[in-house]
């Protein structure tokens, strides 16, 4: 089967068959207007298609809100769009990036270095976007410019092997666990006594003495600038940033120690703390791999998906080349089942072409010589040559270019733990200098102002502070893999308690994404099973989507010209001959009668009359957004077998429950009825229709006006918007582009997970305050205890180590 009812809404084609594309661009979207582009007399600009007008229309004026401040706003951090093309662009997937400073440090670094136009980092997508100027750079000398200081950079469509969490592994257990041990043994035997009124070490100067200080000293040394370098990075990060973190406290505790506990030692003194300097490095360290341990183990439970983009092309001759050698006006030939390389122009053949990849609608559009051709498209039925456009670039890969610019623009969220450093880090470190410095102005000696000092910064719990986040992410992650949800990116315990809008894609979220038979009417005298029978024998012989969906519905019977369904059944009875393929419709002899599947107009040509009934059955179809084929034999139709994207099963119950207390915005390529059946429908605030992939991440822009945006999709045309979005959800069955852009992807099909989403994310973003409150009562306790010398650093080090466990215990309890 060669048919579809409808044609591709996005593109213009003249009488000839032609492009009537003019050169303006669309004011939404940007994609080419038509040469007769898409206006309204009370809209400013000139649009695609209709989809865009209407978002254009609805979203430019929501709440008097200025358009270009949403798009300021939607693109806050964004710095390169004014200069890129001062240059090449090349993007890059940085791993070692935890904060917003770390953004901030890289930016600075990429951009000192000649050659180099500007950079933007995101560590919530672990990309880098970088302009350079080619003849000063290479694109291959990039990622050994950004790696470093604990940064690792590849080129961003590169999927070598991360081996960050070897090397995490590596840090804590040879690192910390090993050494840390043996350090705390030696504390065990010879100076923990001391502190009970024993004197193991009452002849310190003696050789015995110094050797286990000495070790002592060298395996502290080990765990803290091994196994605690990423934390000293990020305390270096914060401080070039300019901006406190949680690492800066956890630093100043840790080095502090150590820093006087050296001093001591050299002095001869047992009053040694680089127990403390083992403790807190060896506690966060801990935290911060055992969440990075959960979310991989999280993250196993997605299905292998694969990747959709397209690395080579066939020539008309044959000939298997690169697309980078495949030039404008090359023609290439393309088979059923494979994907159209780039963008062109159909020239030879006629075919069915699958585009919901890259527009979302969910029916195979027919197209014959002249049509456009979009790279990233399916040719399903017959082989076609495609002319190479003149930009000989791929829709599909505009998209995916269109994701990294998102992604890399969009600046990582600071944690909340983050937030409130900026502001207490420089408040403890005050308090313990000004102690020390009063002490020492009153005549305390300088041992003991600076142990007053040191058991400020300890007290100040940076354990606890340092667990509240990655301990309490890590029970969300576990807790949403339960559910059957994969935590991608942290930051959607942040984003996701305050959404205000979700917005939904329709093809493969609403929707199967699949299509299947929906309904079979047969005339009276006939048997369903029976025609379903015949229309699938001469299916089983075509490559059609909807071909297919006849096939897999037929009745299942031994046959040995049968053709083998998807799950080893044979959906014919009967053996075919005389098989014949037309633009609209197929046939072929079956039980000795010519039995013809097609679309009902394909069927009148062929003088076969439809009966009364089956012509509002075919007129309820196309309503409802369906597709009706006809089946005949014996000069008058049989029966109608609807087929189509069936929404899913629960798609109202799970509507019904995101509308509470938030608006919900479907979004949709499709056009007409298959759109409108969601407009009156409970709990559906808006629904834009005939929406092109470019324009989706535009949409989600706009809307994010009404504030915090989540968007819920599956295919590689979503992406974008994904990106686009405050929170992107994707739907595991999706494609590998859409999951890499969202920030949780439902492993399985259940729409229902998506509100169980926000429900896990609501639970964890209190389970974090619930925390970083228990730690910072305990400092309003402690800290001015340090203050008045009423706590020394032992005593210290042992509350900071009841404060963390009261976090651990917190964090593991059920969401």
């Amino acid at each position: 089967m060669t048919w579809s009812p409808r044609a591709d809404s996005h593109l213009a084609t003249d009488a000839d068959g032609v492009d009537d594309v003019g050169s303006g661009e669309c004011t939404l979207c940007s994609l080419p207007t038509p040469a007769d582009p898409i206006t309204d007399p009370d809209v400013d600009g000139e649009f695609c298609c209709l989809g865009c007008l209407q978002v254009h229309q609805t979203l430019e004026t929501v709440d008097d809100v200025d358009a270009e401040s949403v798009r300021e706003r939607a693109e806050a951090g964004s710095r390169l769009d004014d200069i890129e093309d001062a240059g090449e662009e090349s993007f890059l997937r940085v791993e070692g990036m935890h904060c917003s400073t770390c953004e901030a440090f890289l930016e600075t670094r990429v951009e000192s270095v000649d050659g180099v136009v500007g950079a933007e980092a995101s560590y919530a997508t672990e990309t880098m976007r970088v302009v350079y100027d080619d003849d000063d750079l290479a694109e291959d000398e990039l990622p050994e410019l950004v790696s470093g200081y604990g940064y690792t950079a590849r080129d961003r469509a590169d999927d070598g092997a991360d081996s960050g969490s070897d090397q995490a592994l590596v840090r804590f257990l040879v690192g910390g666990g090993m050494f840390g041990m043996m350090v705390m043994i030696w504390y065990a035997v010879f100076l923990y006594p001391t502190y009970f009124g024993y004197e193991p070490f009452a002849d310190f100067g003696s050789w015995d003495g110094y050797y286990v200080a000495v070790n002592i000293w060298l395996m502290t040394s080990f765990v803290l600038f091994y196994t605690g370098y990423p934390i000293l990075r990020g305390a270096y990060v914060s401080l070039r940033a300019g901006v406190p973190n949680m690492d800066l406290l956890v630093t100043t505790a840790a080095v502090g120690a150590y820093a006087y506990s050296t001093l001591a030692m050299a002095l001869g003194r047992t009053d040694l703390y680089f127990d403390v300097s083992v403790a807190v490095v060896l506690v966060v360290t801990a935290g911060t791999y055992y969440e990075a341990t959960i979310k991989r183990r999280a993250a196993s439970l997605l299905s292998d998906l694969t990747e959709q983009q397209v690395d080579e092309a066939r020539l008309e001759n044959g000939e298997t080349v690169s697309l980078e050698a495949v030039d404008p006006g090359d023609r290439l030939l393309v088979k059923p089942g494979e994907r159209v390389p780039l963008d062109g122009e159909l020239t030879e053949g006629t075919a069915a072409v699958d585009e919901s990849l890259v527009t979302g609608e969910s029916l195979p559009v027919e197209k014959e010589p002249g049509d456009p051709l979009r790279g990233g498209t399916v040719v399903t039925d017959a082989p076609v040559v495609v002319e190479v456009g003149d930009e000989a670039e791929s829709t599909l890969d505009r998209l995916v270019s269109l994701l990294w610019s998102i992604q890399s623009a969009r600046p990582g969220v600071q944690r909340f733990a983050d937030k409130l450093a900026t502001i207490f880090v420089p408040l403890v470190l005050v308090l313990a200098t000004a102690v020390t410095v009063l002490l020492l102005a009153t005549g305390a000696g300088p041992s003991t102002a600076l142990l007053v000092g040191l058991t400020v910064v300890i007290v100040s719990c940076p354990c606890a502070l340092g667990l509240a986040t990655p301990l309490a992410i890590a029970s969300g992650v576990q807790e949403a893999a339960r559910r059957g949800i994969v935590v991608a990116a942290e930051t959607i315990f942040e984003d996701a308690p305050s959404v205000d809008v979700v917005v939904l894609d329709k093809t493969g979220t609403l929707t199967t994404g699949a299509m299947s038979v929906v309904d079979v009417h047969a005339t009276d005298g006939e048997r369903g099973d029976d025609l379903c029978r015949r229309a699938g024998a001469v299916e089983a012989l075509s490559e059609h989507p909807i071909a297919a969906a006849i096939v897999d519905a037929a009745p299942v019977a031994p046959s040995s010209t049968g053709k083998k369904t998807t799950d080893g059944g044979t959906a014919i009875a009967a053996d075919v001959t005389d098989f014949e393929r037309e633009r609209r419709g197929v046939s072929g002899v079956v039980d000795g009668e010519r039995v013809t599947v097609g679309h009902p107009d394909f069927l009148r040509e062929r003088g076969q009359s439809v009966p009364d009934a089956l012509e509002s059955t075919i007129d309820d179809a196309r309503a409802a957004g369906d597709v009706p084929v006809a089946v005949g034999w014996d000069g008058r139709v049989r029966g109608v077998i609807v087929v189509g994207d069936s929404p899913r099963d629960t798609w109202r119950e799970a509507v019904a429950t995101l509308s509470s207390g938030r608006e919900v915005v479907v979004l949709t390529g499709d056009e007409g009825a298959a759109a409108d059946r969601f407009r009156d429908v409970d709990g559906v605030d808006e629904v834009f229709a005939g929406v092109p992939p470019e324009a989706k991440a535009e949409t989600v822009r706009r809307l994010r006006s009404r504030g915090t945006v989540a968007m819920v999709g599956d295919g590689s045309n979503d992406a974008p918007a994904l990106a686009a979005a405050d929170v992107g959800i994707a739907m595991g069955s999706g494609t590998k582009l859409a999951t890499d852009a969202a920030d949780a992807v439902i492993v399985g099909d259940d729409l229902a997970a998506v509100a169980e989403t926000f429900d896990v994310a609501s639970g964890t973003h209190s389970r974090i305050r619930q925390n970083l409150g228990w730690a910072f009562v305990y400092n309003a306790i402690a800290i001015p205890l340090a203050l008045t010398g009423l706590l020394n650093p032992l005593f210290a080090a042992l509350a900071m180590a009841t404060s963390s466990l009261l976090v651990v215990l917190n964090s593991s309890r059920s969401l």
